[in-house]
C-alpha cells in the first residue's frame, strides 16, 4: 500500500543529488490540478482506465510545508502495469509535480503521433514495485540487535537470497524486500 504521507519513492530509483531551481511559474495547488487533469486526459485518450492514483510526497499535511525532501511520486495502476513517475530534480515540491503533468502529458502526444503499444512500452520503463513497507531491516534479515558488519549484512543477504529470488521459487516482492533491507542496513551502519 503506497501512503501519501512520506514520500514512497519507487524502489532502486536513484535519488537527484544536485537539484535546482526549475522555471515553473505554479504554486503547489495549480501543479497538482495540473497532474489531476493530465491523468483524467491520459486516460479518456487511452481509453483505460487510471486506478489507485497516489501522490506521494514529504509535504506535512498540516501545513503545507516541504521537508528537506522536495521529491514528489504519482502511483497508478494503468493497463494492469503499477506505474510511478516520480520527480526529485527541483528544489521545490510544486515544480516536482509540475515536471510529472509535463511527463504525463508527453505521454498523450505519444498516443497522439504513435500508438498505445508505444505507450505501453514507455510505462514498462516506469514500472515499479511498491516501495516495501513493515518490517525492519534486522527482521528481514535476520540480525538480531548486535551490531552487525558489512559482511555479516551481505552474508546474510546472500543467504536468504537463494531462496527468495524469483528463480529459485521466491518472489519480486520478497527480493525486493530483502534488497531494501540490505541497502538499508548497508546505509545506517556506515
Amino acid at each position: 500500500m503506497i501512503s501519501p504521507y512520506p514520500l514512497q519513492w519507487p524502489q532502486g530509483f536513484k535519488r537527484t543529488l544536485g537539484r535546482e531551481q526549475g522555471r515553473f511559474k505554479v504554486n503547489y495547488e495549480t501543479a497538482l490540478s495540473n497532474v489531476r487533469r493530465s491523468l483524467k486526459n491520459f486516460a479518456s485518450d487511452s481509453r483505460k482506465q487510471i486506478e489507485n492514483p497516489i501522490l506521494s510526497s514529504n509535504m506535512n499535511p498540516l501545513t503545507d510545508d516541504a521537508l528537506r525532501d522536495p521529491g514528489v511520486a504519482v502511483w497508478f495502476v494503468w493497463d494492469g502495469i503499477q506505474v510511478c513517475i516520480a520527480v526529485d530534480r527541483y528544489t521545490k515540491p510544486a515544480a516536482n509535480l509540475q515536471a510529472i503533468h509535463h511527463i504525463i502529458e508527453a505521454r498523450r502526444v505519444e498516443l497522439r503521433h504513435g500508438t498505445l503499444q508505444l505507450v505501453r512500452q514507455t510505462f514498462m520503463g516506469l514500472k515499479f514495485l511498491p516501495a516495501p513497507e513493515g518490517k525492519h531491516w534486522r527482521d528481514v534479515l535476520g540480525i538480531g540487535s548486535r551490531a552487525p558488519t558489512r559482511q555479516d549484512i551481505e552474508e546474510a543477504h546472500r543467504v536468504l537470497a537463494k531462496k527468495a529470488h524469483p528463480d529459485a521459487g521466491g518472489s519480486d516482492a520478497r527480493m525486493a524486500e530483502l534488497n531494501n533491507a540490505k541497502e538499508t542496513a548497508l546505509r545506517e551502519i556506515a
